[in-house]
């Protein structure tokens, strides 16, 4: 499905794409690090990170199925790092990073420094969705499978997708069949409820990225009474279809590509493939051609026109990462793809060891079930063929928005209804050239929330919070103050 391949698959904000880049690996929590009974958590220090480093971790237990509640559980990985200023602490500040599918507990340990201004007088707190790495992850296809399936899909032979995509399906329902019904936003609202009340929490102070806002406003929508002060960075439209969601955002990275090549040629002296944007793009389209006539091979491991388009993805998550596609691209028409590779293997969640994280199985899983919608393989083609001139590089993801067609579970649309009708104020932020979650998203999210408050970045990238003084003011003064901005309030 196109949210697969592109909606925040690597993680969902600048500051996560920055710390793939330095290589860094999240803490995992033993078996040892389980909770107490609600409402308290024993919290221990994280096994993998040193004794200095203030993370503490813990494991609270819901039910696999809320529909019964003394059935099975499962356990949620939590990771916390205390308040800096504990006589004025206001509370836990939890935090969803996006996805779906992204782990909490990996993003904080790696990114807790980017959020110094609200940690002094918040515990900052994480998990790992159910699904999700630590917490039952789900598992679909090996390490060599999976370098198999995404360098070849999506495929704009027919029959081909449809094989690539049931062996995906078919390897999720072996392998994961037990939870993939219970994966769903609504369940994981659930959760974070029951995250507020081990907390300790009267009310839920939530600060959710990318497919964070949907998690945030359907829990807002199920538990308006326990709203704290909530804010939803780089907005997701619950209400779009898949072929819809498909369209918008191969749209959308074209626009953050072509702004990309504008300033490359117009800045940098190292730009590829010529100074002229033009050329520039014209070079780009003959590299992607070329790798999808005939493959490369890059240290064992082939390079196809998927790979180099997943790497190009990758780099435009944030306009910090620009100059890394640059070399990238400047290695790659001199026949070096490893800049490409390494960019698409952040993109992908693939490990050193050649091993994934559940990002590419837990994704899908979350939004089949978060939807009724069924385009076929065929549909998603037809679409993408249809975009091949507006976004030629990016027209090709949307093939895989069929890929729910055949998912074993049917979807349930309970979470595509927002209103948080009888919330506190919720501050739903947008940046105007976001690749991922399309501006036009912001202002429809804050319309559906009845409390909703738009603020919007004018600038680049996904995730406006760490972009600008501006926005970190306003964000900062409602989190730490409870200070509403005025209405459409619009930053540069």
């Amino acid at each position: 499905m196109p949210a697969r391949r592109l909606v925040t698959a690597g993680l969902v904000t600048g500051l996560a794409a920055l710390a793939a880049a330095t290589g860094c690996e999240g803490a995992r929590v033993t078996p040892d690090q389980t909770v107490s009974g609600m409402p308290g958590l024993a919290w221990k220090p994280c096994a993998e990170t040193a004794s200095s480093s203030g993370f503490e971790c813990a494991t609270l237990r819901v039910p696999l199925d809320y529909a019964a509640p003394d059935g099975r559980k499962i356990g949620l990985a939590l990771v916390r790092l205390r308040a800096t200023e504990p006589g004025r602490r206001i509370g836990s500040l939890v935090f969803n990073f996006g996805g779906p599918g992204g782990s909490g507990v990996t993003t904080l340990m790696q990114a807790a420094h980017a959020f110094s201004a609200l940690g002094g007088r918040y515990d900052l707190v994480s998990f790992d969705p159910r699904g999700v790495e630590r917490s039952s992850g789900i598992r679909c296809l090996s390490g060599p499978q999976m370098d198999y399936y995404l360098a070849h899909e999506p495929s704009d032979d027919t029959r081909m997708e449809k094989s690539l995509v049931a062996e995906f399906t078919q390897g999720c329902k072996r392998e994961a069949g037990w939870i993939l019904p219970y994966v769903g936003t609504v369940n994981a609202a659930r959760d974070m409820e029951a995250l507020r009340a081990a907390l300790g929490d009267s009310r839920l102070n939530y600060l959710g990225f990318s497919y964070g806002t949907h998690l945030g406003a359907v829990y807002a929508t199920q538990f308006p009474g326990k709203v704290g002060r909530m804010v939803l960075d780089s907005a997701v439209d619950p209400s779009v279809t898949l072929l819809d969601m498909a369209k918008t955002q191969s749209l959308g990275f074209q626009k953050a590509y072509d702004d990309y090549v504008a300033d490359c040629a117009k800045t940098r002296t190292s730009c590829p493939l010529g100074a002229d944007p033009a050329a520039v793009k014209a070079g780009v389209l003959k590299l992607l051609d070329s790798l999808n006539r005939r493959p490369q091979k890059q240290g064992g491991r082939e390079v196809t026109e998927n790979v180099a388009r997943a790497g190009i993805t990758q780099a435009l998550y944030s306009k910090l990462t620009w100059p890394l596609l640059t070399e990238a691209l400047n290695e790659g028409k001199k026949g070096d793809y490893s800049g490409l590779l390494t960019l698409a293997d952040q993109y992908a969640g693939r490990r050193p060891d050649g091993s994934y994280s559940t990002l590419q199985f837990s994704l899908p899983a979350i939004l089949c079930a978060d939807t009724t919608d069924r385009p076929s393989v065929e549909e998603a083609e037809k679409l993408a063929r249809r975009l091949r001139a507006r976004t030629p590089v990016f027209a090709p993801t949307a093939a895989s928005a069929g890929s729910c067609s055949v998912w074993p579970v049917p979807g349930d649309d309970g979470a595509r209804r927002v209103d948080a009708s009888g919330s506190a104020p919720i501050l739903v932020v947008g940046v105007t050239n976001d690749p991922a979650t399309p501006y036009q998203w912001a202002p429809r999210l804050a319309g559906q929330l009845r409390t909703g408050v738009l603020l919007t970045l004018a600038g680049e990238g996904h995730g406006a919070y760490g972009q600008s003084h501006c926005i970190d003011d306003r964000v900062n003064a409602y989190l730490l103050e409870g200070r509403v901005p005025a209405k459409d309030t619009r930053c540069a």
